[in-house]
């Protein structure tokens, strides 16, 4: 590879240092794609003759087919993939080989090569997202009127139902979706023909190569285009954010499945047990999920370190840029597929919910509003007030709507009778109507426009 510039190879350990073989054939399909777009492009600009181009294109699927049947044979005195290919190339079809890299550098190969891989990356993380957020609005739909306590702190806050709760993780992965989508529409040009830094003095038609390999548009810099690894920052910046939030769902779920809580029951298929007590059914899926999200955090922040103070354009730093987002799809696609299955077969115990609902003087703001709606007192005094009668429930053990209505009006005279209308939990998230409420009627709504947005048959 090194040509006559050097007398001697590379010592043992610069080998094994300089090679990356044992993570980039990953890479390989889109390299032999790209470079299949490459050599036709040559022939085309009559750079390379026609025969050439022919038997360099059926090298390259032989190769193809060997790869996906016996995978990549490593040899790290090859360094890398596209080193890889290019070798087999010539044993396959001898020096024609040679004028694969004509107008290309393995600068400009790589940077294409690693654009086209997190461009399917996305797409199949697209996919993933749609799986899951189908999952939420299917089980949703099943407990749009289901009552669960709503949490500030942790704390008993206000009633919600359980479908307005799990709408919200579909609203996450919307924003997840669309995250990854700004991603590929940033990352999609292409840059094959930028050579090493400078470009090239062959005749490119780098539009063609562009079209090829469905970029939209060839980069417009060639010493950008070599050195940018903007689109896999963006990628491992959107995949972060998705872990976060499924790190999150996790979060609740192992809460949940706690014997003081006893919300849901996780069906066996995501739970392990005990190597010492019997009895124990651990949320360890959810667990993992959790754990990935922290490694996920740290990819990110792996090649934040790798491209900070970088000097255009190349440097053999940025080979260092493939393992955090291989590390990074891997460990996303795992905890997306557990979560969605998660969220398919799990047991939502909702009479537990409800109890817990109705405990706390969860429905106290809907006193306070009472009094203002009703008796056209401030909302601010009349908050002065709820907190002293919930202090008396406190005292006698029992809850707001349990108080008699001479106690009640101790407090404020303004109290009428219908104020027990509204503190029960039922009534207090049928109260939430308005638009993004808890109220029943606003979960169904949310959820009929979800399926419309996933294309989701409509619900029996």
């Amino acid at each position: 590879m090194w040509g006559g510039r050097f007398a001697e190879g590379p010592a043992a350990i610069m080998r094994e240092i300089n090679a990356s073989i044992g993570f980039d054939k990953r890479l390989w399909r889109q390299d032999i794609e790209a470079s299949k777009a490459h050599v036709a492009m040559l022939a085309a600009q009559g750079i390379v003759s026609d025969a050439d181009a022919e038997a360099i294109r059926g090298g390259l699927e032989t190769i193809a087919a060997e790869y996906e049947t016996d995978g990549v044979t490593e040899d790290l005195a090859l360094e890398d993939i596209h080193m890889h290919v290019e070798n087999r190339l010539a044993e396959l079809i001898g020096p024609v080989a040679g004028w694969l890299h004509t107008a290309r550098s393995r600068n400009d190969q790589v940077a294409t090569d690693f654009r086209l891989w997190v461009r399917d990356a996305i797409d199949a993380m697209d996919a993933g997202l749609a799986a899951f957020q189908a999952a939420l609005v299917s089980r949703a739909g099943e407990h749009a009127t289901s009552v669960m306590p709503g949490f500030t702190h942790l704390q008993s806050a206000q009633p919600v139902t359980l479908g307005h709760h799990l709408m919200a993780y579909y609203e996450m992965a919307r924003r997840d979706r669309s995250r990854f989508a700004d991603a590929r529409t940033r990352m999609n040009e292409s840059p094959l023909g930028s050579a090493a830094l400078a470009g090239t003095g062959f005749a490119l038609d780098r539009d063609a190569t562009a079209q090829t390999l469905g970029f939209d548009r060839p980069t417009a810099n060639s010493l950008d285009a070599v050195s940018d690894r903007d689109f896999a920052l963006d990628y491992l910046g959107a995949a972060t954010t998705t872990a976060l939030h499924l790190s999150r769902l996790a979060e609740e779920i192992i809460i949940w499945a706690s014997q003081p809580f006893g919300f849901v029951t996780l069906p066996d298929d995501y739970s392990t047990g005990s190597s010492i007590m019997p009895q124990k059914r651990n949320p360890d899926a959810a667990e993992l999920v959790r754990g990935h999200a922290g490694r996920i955090t740290g990819c990110l922040n792996a090649l934040i370190g790798v491209m900070k103070g970088l000097p255009l354009a190349y440097a053999k730093d940025m080979q260092d840029d493939k393992p955090p987002v291989f590390e990074t799809h891997d460990l996303l696609t795992l905890s997306l597929a557990a979560m969605t299955g998660m969220v398919e077969t799990i047991t939502f115990n909702t009479d537990r919910m409800h109890e817990v609902a109705a405990s706390g003087h969860s429905t106290a703001t809907d006193l306070a509003d009472w009094l203002v709606r009703e008796a056209d007192v401030p909302f601010r005094e009349a908050h002065h007030s709820v907190g002293s009668a919930v202090k008396l429930a406190e005292e006698r053990g029992c809850g707001l709507a349990d108080l008699p209505l001479p106690d009640l009006q101790s407090i404020d005279a303004r109290i009428g009778e219908s104020v027990y209308d509204v503190l029960s939990v039922e009534a207090s998230v049928a109260s939430r109507n308005s638009h993004g409420g808890t109220a029943p009627d606003q979960v169904r709504e949310r959820i009929a426009e979800a399926r419309a947005a996933l294309g989701m048959s409509d619900e029996a």
